[in-house]
């Protein structure tokens, strides 16, 4: 009888290694590390009359950051010792992708509609989808959490939160 998560399954097979994720994550490191660098170096990386200019340190651990970089992707790549295992399968990355993309959707909502009916329409669907409530209960959490949220921070704290540029909310005065 054979496992069906064996290592020659297609839901266990890797879709992306170790080693390549290093690599990718060392360039975009490099990357920061450089405009840290000449951003340093814009503002004024040298010794003056005073001291060391405003750029001199972040010069310098831009610098380390660059080495550290170059480092890590010649390991990544080049390095007989390098980690070729697998850094994530299909189904761990559908799991990632089931929270990423709604929490990202959540982040766009909140731009149009404001964080409370974003908010409400988040918890309701997490509720629905992902943790298999009944849809009324995640319809009327759902509500009750954003409206929590509401009085707490509109009327007991006087703090206003944004509220999207269709302002959905405007009817209740705020």
């Amino acid at each position: 009888m054979s496992d069906p998560k064996s290592s020659d399954s297609p839901e266990a097979r890797a879709l992306v290694n170790n080693n390549t994720v290093d690599a990718v994550v060392a360039v975009i490191v490099f990357v920061v590390g450089l405009v840290v660098v000449f951003e340093a170096r814009r503002i004024g990386a040298s010794w003056t009359d005073d001291g060391p200019g405003s750029g001199y340190f972040p010069f310098y651990i831009g610098l380390i950051v660059c080495i550290s970089a170059v480092g890590i992707f010649y390991q990544a790549v080049f390095s007989k010792a390098r980690d070729t295992a697998g850094f994530v399968n299909r189904e761990q990355l559908s799991r990632v992708l089931s929270v990423l993309v709604p929490a990202a959707v959540f982040v766009l909502g909140i731009v149009y509609v404001g964080i409370y009916v974003s908010a409400a329409i988040y918890i309701c669907g997490f509720m629905i989808v992902l943790g298999k409530y009944p849809p009324a209960k995640g319809v009327l959490l759902g509500i009750a959490v954003s409206a929590f949220f509401f009085l707490m921070f509109e009327v007991w704290f006087k703090v206003p939160l944004y509220k999207g540029k269709f302002e959905p909310l405007s009817f209740l005065g705020y």
